[in-house]
């Protein structure tokens, strides 16, 4: 697969955009132009000025540039070989960022190193800023560890699965910072579903009242599965932050320098010590919510097109080519890096060795338990009874 291949990566869609129920989707419009959507990047690769964050990335060089670029191709690249791996049977579930590489990649590399980064189950692109091996993400879909990495080495939490969770381990976290008297900040990531939990306002409550420095980086791709986010609010979800007295933000999630300068401003702004901030990062999903979904069930081909246009990683090589920062030897390397990225996962993956069956009944309770001991002798009973059946 080559980066011109994987940037413009579509997954695939059935002809028709009918349900199996017979009913047919339609495209839901989005507003072509919102004054309110903070954009330093067109789809067509322009760049436009904009007066109040055009400072956080005025100094950002052509071999950043092309670092971002490198960073958003490559967790592509990571993410496809992913896809593919599950659909070979080598991981349970996978659950995939297509299309959200800018949102990604721009909030992650705002971070600083001390910064703490709370993640839901998709956040690969910001695993990969944090310095996390993406063949532990892997194993983790696997199955055959609990994440594979210590958070404290790097500042990023294992991954959450209970939908909107983790916004009150960040705030929880932001509060003691405080308390600490660091001048780091938090960031924690969720998607327009989670939006609706009642942990994530639990969150916006407790983060106002106590002031604390925290970035709420909502990823709103427009689908939380098969629910459209009008089905979840009747306000752009940016607005929902001037109820719990703190700014947000609505900022074009496909456009990697937008989500950089954003987020960069929202950190410095916790860190200053002057509270959270919400911001969302209007993207798309472009592939499955899961690859135990099927999209085209309840979502129709024009919407999907429509947003194909606006791929963050194509527009960002029109920059780059329009300003002369990067050659075809660059895009050259890229793609052989690229190659080489899917073959050390695939190989990785295959030989990750098979966990302890026993390993579950390790640390349910720090002083152990008779419960589990005797849910241990029942497995280590039902496990002898295969090798007795078969006579070794």
């Amino acid at each position: 697969m080559t980066v011109e291949s994987t940037a413009a990566r579509k997954p695939r869609r059935s002809a028709g955009t009918k349900s199996t129920a017979g009913k047919t989707t339609t495209a839901r419009k989005s507003p072509s132009t919102d004054p309110q959507l903070v954009q330093l990047l067109t789809p067509e690769g322009e760049r436009v000025k904009n007066a109040e964050y055009d400072e956080y990335v005025a100094g950002i060089t052509p071999d950043e540039l092309r670092g971002l670029y490198r960073d958003m191709v490559l967790t592509r690249r990571f993410d496809a070989e992913a896809t593919s791996l599950q659909r070979q049977g080598e991981l349970g579930l996978w659950a995939s960022l297509l299309g959200q590489e800018a949102a990604q990649i721009g909030s992650g590399r705002a971070t600083r190193e001390d910064d703490y980064v709370f993640p839901t189950y998709r956040e690969h692109g910001v695993a990969w800023c944090r310095g996390v091996d993406p063949t532990n993400l892997l194993g983790m879909f696997r199955g055959v560890n609990n994440g594979g990495w210590d958070p404290s080495s790097n500042n990023f939490h294992l991954y959450t699965i209970v939908i909107g969770s983790q916004t009150l381990h960040a705030t929880g976290y932001a509060m003691g910072i405080t308390k600490d008297g660091a001048d780091s900040a938090v960031i924690a990531y969720f998607g327009d579903g989670a939006s609706s939990q009642g942990d994530v306002a639990e969150s916006f409550t407790f983060s106002a009242v106590y002031n604390a420095p925290v970035v709420f980086f909502c990823q709103n791709n427009q689908w939380a599965i098969s629910e459209p986010t009008e089905k979840q609010t009747r306000v752009p979800l940016y607005q929902r932050a001037q109820g719990f007295g703190f700014p947000g933000v609505r900022v074009d999630g496909n456009d990697v320098l937008a989500c950089l300068a954003v987020t960069k401003w929202a950190l410095e702004r916790a860190r200053r010590g002057e509270g959270p901030t919400l911001v969302e990062a209007y993207t798309y999903r472009m592939g499955a919510h899961t690859t135990s979904d099927d999209p085209t069930k309840y979502r129709a081909d024009e919407e999907r097109e429509a947003w194909e246009a606006k791929d963050p990683i194509l527009r960002l090589r029109r920059y780059l080519e329009a300003s002369n920062h990067a050659d075809e030897g660059f895009f050259a390397e890229l793609e052989a890096e690229s190659e080489a990225l899917g073959k050390r996962v695939r190989e990785a993956v295959r030989a990750m060795p098979d966990p302890d069956h026993f390993a579950i009944f390790e640390n349910v309770y720090a002083d152990g338990h008779a419960l589990v001991d005797e849910e241990r002798a029942q497995f280590a009973a039902y496990q002898a009874s295969f090798a007795d059946e078969g006579g070794h």
